[in-house]
């Protein structure tokens, strides 16, 4: 078994420095930084390679001892959205050989490349420096084009041609979950015996069930409030449209209901949301706080002041609000898609809803709201199985697919 001495971790398209819930920052962001933090803890250097968040940002951060954020001057966030990546990923790719070459050469034991778009570039590095190339997904595109909202274009060509590539010449895939797994073996082909499932963790240190009276009245959330809470960015595939549609038919079946809905995030891709339109055409103002995203600390505090968390999407490759929110003792309602029925299990830490219905989704949440002793035990049930999802799981078993990567790697 070899040692792993370095990693070179590629998240061409977000920053892992940058707040989930905003731009194009989520839970893959969460994945990259908190799976750098573990291999560090076993020994391993890992340098993440990002594009610059704004043009003329410092070159490279220190986190933490043992690993770099590099920043990718050419196509900087601020500037060139995530839509047009695909032109510039030739810079970034010569930014990147350029910062390797002055920093000692081929100095890498394994890539690990996150999202397509890295991924593009990470094939051509494999290739190049003769080492093995191991890929998460994270979504995908023949995925997402199932689950297609009304008028809503699908994915580009040019990124499904870049993910059969990938799907084709990586050394190992990673998968969230074994649905993703399935997905990548039947939609791309990829063999089984080249994928690896690895389940994300959740930081325990963080995302808690303790405090949950203090944070209550911290964040003013009355006793007798039926709080809901839903976190991640403002886009139709993420779903808060739905929960503020079930929001406003609760409200019809229960008059006496102390509703109140915090949504969490900022407005995202290239046709976003205007939910404080949505409150008023819905009639509920007064019953919905719309929030910036928030950091870590702060997010375990709503979802621990919350009832229930709603994760309402379209497609999801795992679900890692889920998790987040079920490690603060907090049970979830989220739809029955891809990764989400690894994340919660239904009856026990929350439940699944079968699509999109607004009387679904609102009769799902006013049975929790109906049974506040079914409420509880799915939350004390929902502590106990986030407790099994630590990111220092998730980094070992990310160490053992660099291995097989590594044992079954022939350079070209």
């Amino acid at each position: 078994m070899r040692v792993l001495r370095r990693i070179a971790v590629l998240s061409l398209h977000t920053s892992p420095l940058a707040v989930p819930g905003g731009g194009d920052a989520g839970g893959m962001n969460v994945y990259v930084r908190a799976v750098s933090r573990e291999l560090v803890a076993m020994g391993t250097e890992v340098d993440v390679f990002t594009r610059s968040t704004f043009e003329g940002q410092e070159p490279v951060e220190h986190p933490r001892p043992g690993v770099r954020v590099v920043h990718l001057p050419g196509a900087s966030a601020d500037t060139v959205p995530k839509e047009q990546l695909p032109l510039h990923l030739d810079r970034l790719s010569a930014g990147l050989r350029r910062f390797a070459d002055a920093d000692g050469g081929d100095r890498y034991d394994v890539i690990h490349s996150h999202y397509w778009l890295s991924g593009k570039v990470g094939l051509e590095l494999q290739a190049d420096w003769g080492v093995p190339l191991v890929h998460s997904m994270h979504t995908m595109a023949k995925v997402k084009n199932l689950h297609l909202l009304p008028g809503e274009p699908p994915e580009p060509d040019v990124r499904i041609f870049g993910e059969q590539d990938i799907a084709e010449g990586a050394a190992r895939l990673v998968a969230n979950t074994l649905t993703e797994a399935t997905e990548l073996r039947d939609l791309y082909g990829t063999p089984s015996e080249r994928i690896d499932v690895v389940p994300p963790g959740v930081d325990l240190g963080v995302f808690h069930p303790a405090g949950r009276a203090p944070d209550r009245r911290a964040l003013g959330i009355e006793d007798g409030t039926f709080h809901i809470c839903f976190a991640g960015r403002i886009q139709a595939l993420k779903g808060p449209q739905v929960l503020l549609a079930a929001a406003a038919r609760l409200v019809d079946r229960y008059p006496d209901m102390r509703l109140q809905v915090t949504v969490i995030g900022e407005a995202s891709g290239a046709s976003p949301l205007d939910l404080e339109a949505l409150v008023a055409e819905l009639g509920l103002a007064g019953r919905v706080r719309l929030l910036p995203p928030v950091s870590a600390k702060e997010l375990a505090r709503h979802f621990r002041s919350a009832d229930v968390v709603a994760v309402p999407s379209y497609s999801e490759s795992f679900g890692l609000v889920a998790l987040e929110a079920q490690a603060c003792g907090t049970p979830v309602v989220a739809t029955n898609v891809g990764g989400l029925p690894s994340a919660v299990s239904h009856g026990v830490t929350g439940l699944l809803v079968d699509g999109h219905s607004p009387d679904d989704w609102a009769s799902a949440l006013g049975e929790l709201f109906e049974y506040p002793a079914f409420r509880a035990r799915l939350g004390s049930s929902a502590a106990i199985h986030a407790a099994a999802f630590g990111w220092e799981q998730t980094a070992a078993l990310t160490a053992h697919s660099y291995q097989h990567a590594l044992d079954h790697f022939s350079p070209v």
